[in-house]
């Protein structure tokens, strides 16, 4: 599964849309499809083909990416009317990009293999948008080793490291552990930089202080400095994260985790939600501690 290979991408939102393109450059021939036509302007300008539904994505593809927002997308993109198994081959390879529940993620994964013969490999990536841009993103990867070795080609196109996980839902389940890490990381943070101003330290040389130690951070480097400059344009945007963190607390009770951190965590981004900062970058919880700590915008 090489280029110039034929592969497919459903999905070309801010991530999708990356990720596609850093196909193309790698000089597969692409087909892609989105819910809004005008997001594959780009990408057919650069010589995508333009199908009108999943299941045409899917005819003669060797791979086929998805990159949706929930498990019920992921659900209707695989199986709905004009999906990607009416027109999937056996023995090709879909590879879902999505942060979804890892048991429904297993069970698609049986699912297309019994009904089509095709593998289904859930890999959520993470990067973010400038990792999706840049092809560094790191993919997180469930489901069949042979498929995943099959698809290296592709992986290598759109992230930096590509980690076979286990069987399929096992890439979701370490999606979950990296999106509690990181927003349980930010929580304290953001308390730490509340604490610093409180008593009259001027937030970014602490930033840069802390960097000089032992509590270096990725979140520490970039959330924290989007939230002190006040970039808070996402993005990943906070109303995304509560998602994937109520995807955490969903996998910490199916497996029976004493998980308080990610608890508190998983309640932090239900408040920034319904403080009205969904749509901003999920950094914008600084806002909210700060607030809740009787401070004014770090920025």
């Amino acid at each position: 599964m090489a280029p110039p290979a034929s592969v497919a991408f459903v999905g070309l939102g801010v991530m999708g849309a990356a990720m596609a393109a850093n196909l193309r450059r790698a000089g597969f021939a692409l087909a892609v499809h989105n819910r809004s036509r005008a997001k594959a302007a780009t990408l057919e300008a650069d010589g995508a083909r333009w199908a009108e539904s999943p299941a045409e994505t899917a005819r003669g593809a060797a791979c086929v990416g998805l990159c949706v927002p929930d498990t019920p997308d992921v659900e209707a993109v695989l199986f709905g009317p004009g999906g990607v198994a009416e027109g999937i081959s056996p023995g090709a390879v879909v590879i879902d990009f999505s942060s979804i529940a890892a048991a429904p993620a297993a069970g698609f994964a049986a699912r297309l293999l019994a009904e089509r013969g095709a593998h289904l490999l859930d890999s959520p990536v993470s990067g973010g948008p400038a990792g999706a841009r840049d092809g560094t993103l790191t993919c997180m990867v469930g489901g069949d080793r042979a498929a995943f070795e099959a698809a290296a080609a592709v992986f290598g196109a759109v992230g930096r490291s590509a980690t076979h996980l286990g069987p399929a839902g096992a890439g979701q389940v370490c999606k979950s552990a990296n999106q509690l890490i990181i927003t349980a990381t930010m929580q304290a943070v953001f308390e730490a930089l509340a604490l610093g101003r409180k008593a009259g330290l001027d937030p970014e040389a602490m930033r840069q202080a802390l960097l000089g130690g032992s509590a270096r951070s990725a979140v520490l480097e970039a959330h924290a400095k989007r939230y002190l400059d006040g970039a808070l344009k996402p993005g990943f945007r906070a109303e995304l994260m509560r998602k994937d963190m109520r995807l955490a607390i969903g996998a910490a009770r199916d497996h029976g985790v004493f998980a308080p951190a990610t608890a508190l965590a998983a309640q932090m981004m239900e408040a920034l939600v319904n403080s009205g900062r969904g749509g901003m970058d999920s950094a914008a919880l600084g806002e909210l501690v700060a607030e809740l700590s009787g401070l004014p915008p770090a920025a």
